[in-house]
């Protein structure tokens, strides 16, 4: 059977605050680890009213002290709006809090819009293009910096020990995230794991993912290419109520991708009542398509198809249920079922 792991965003519904929103993702980690599920990561996107999952190493520690055994990480941590080092102190120390329960999944894009992507830079566009063109540069920082040795650098006339924690004895597990065919190829090159975005994207999956592993150059701590697919889900007794619980991400959805102004999530009720136009109904139906939508049984049987298809023995999903009018805010009992009935 597929391994199954879990994406969250931390989406921040209507009836909720971020503490709200923070809390309901730690009890959907707490079933999630309950349930055998093999890791559990969280994005990064910033100045999202619906997305609270603004800094994943702050979200990552709250998660790994609230489990016991599942994997915990970034997908991703948007490396253009960070140095290097910070990114590296931030992992090697979580992955000495938590050894081997610790995933680094890196990514290219900004997560958020150019105004924010301007001042996450300390005010300078420069600065931000230059990041995503020393990207290469800074994955092997981060990986050379989290090290066990760490790194020397020259000073002037004397070298300098640089190392992003005092004493590691482990390392976190270093995983490169796109959705075009850039970090596929990045990836093969290094050696290092990779994932696609099929949840988000949809479309190139399989030209990713051969293009990674037939470019794979083995590392000493990858010999063989590491790939998974993440993928969107809502998963209920009946596929119709599934479809219902569907509805309030595939606005938000639609929202994101047409530019119109975004909002925190609508509750199942509030997104029905919302009058949607022909277009926004064929956008929301094109893409809630490529999601795993219906009841555990359908769930079940279109994951391992997705698997074989894709060639992977595991399946990242990303639980979009909506909550009904009435839900304790602090709670997200439509995901945690996705979670249950996907696991049997």
């Amino acid at each position: 059977m597929t391994a199954l792991s879990v994406l969250d965003l931390v989406p921040v519904r209507s009836d909720q605050t971020t503490g709200d929103a923070v809390a309901a993702s730690r009890s959907l980690a707490q079933v999630a680890d309950e349930l055998g599920y093999r890791r559990y990561w969280v994005a990064e996107h910033h100045n999202m009213p619906a997305v609270a999952a603004t800094n994943p190493p702050v979200v990552i520690a709250m998660l790994a002290s609230a489990t016991s055994r599942i994997r915990v990480g970034s997908g991703g941590v948007m490396l253009p709006n960070h140095a290097p080092l910070v990114v590296a102190e931030q992992f090697a120390l979580l992955e000495a809090a938590f050894p081997g329960r610790i995933d680094l999944g890196i990514g290219r894009a900004p997560g958020t819009d150019p105004l924010t992507r301007y001042v996450l830079r300390g005010g300078s566009a420069e600065s931000a293009d230059e990041a995503v063109s020393k990207f290469p540069e800074y994955v092997e920082d981060i990986r050379t910096l989290m090290s066990t040795d760490g790194v020397e650098l020259q000073v002037g006339p004397r070298r300098q020990p640089l190392r992003a924690t005092p004493a590691a004895t482990s390392v976190a597990e270093m995983w490169l995230l796109g959705s075009s065919d850039y970090s596929a190829r990045l990836a093969a090159e290094k050696g290092l794991p990779y994932v696609f975005a099929h949840h988000f994207s949809g479309e190139g999956t399989g030209v990713a993912l051969d293009l990674y592993r037939s470019s794979y150059r083995p590392s000493p701590e990858h010999p063989e290419p590491r790939t998974f697919l993440t993928v969107n889900a809502v998963v209920a007794e009946t596929e119709e109520e599934a479809r219902r619980q569907a509805l309030p991400n595939v606005q938000q959805m639609i929202a994101l991708r047409t530019g119109a102004p975004l909002h925190p999530q609508r509750l199942v009720e509030e997104a029905e009542a919302v009058e949607m136009t022909p277009d926004q109904r064929s956008v929301g139906h094109a893409m809630s398509g490529r999601w795993i939508v219906g009841s555990a049984e359908q769930a079940r049987a279109r994951i391992e198809e997705l698997a074989q298809e894709y060639g992977v023995d595991e399946v990242m999903v990303h639980p979009v249920a909506g909550a009904h009018d009435g839900t304790d805010p602090t709670t997200s009992p439509n995901r945690e079922t996705t979670l249950r009935l996907l696991a049997g």
